[in-house]
């Protein structure tokens, strides 16, 4: 299994991150991919193979993190090309819900 779970919906409450910008304040960490739940179950192939999917959005995928559990708002197509390439890990900015301003995941290292 490469999520955690395949959800359908955000079942979190709304927060003010929506544009890119919005979600720029949020530092990027590691997240394991087994730990995600999908807030959607479908994505479409062109954006997953193109070789320009992030040209015009964020390098990074979005996470919520709420009542303990890491949902990918953002980023389906991030995470399936890095379970495709065998990555445990992704990328992401985690929005901590439970606890604004506290830190998830692994900081990321430089390489």
């Amino acid at each position: 299994m490469i999520f955690k779970a395949i959800g359908e919906a955000r079942p979190y409450p709304e927060h003010a991150k929506v544009t890119t910008r919005d979600w720029a304040g949020v530092a990027p960490s590691l997240v394991r991919l087994d730990q995600l739940v999908t807030t959607r179950s479908t994505l479409d192939l062109h954006q997953l193979l193109s070789e320009d999917s992030t040209f015009y959005g964020d390098l990074f995928a979005h996470v919520v993190k709420w009542q303990d559990t890491l949902y990918l708002e953002d980023g389906l197509h991030r995470a399936l090309r890095a379970a495709l390439q065998q990555r445990p890990h992704l990328h992401a900015r985690v929005l901590n819900l439970d606890a604004p301003g506290a830190p998830v995941g692994e900081p990321l290292r430089e390489l």
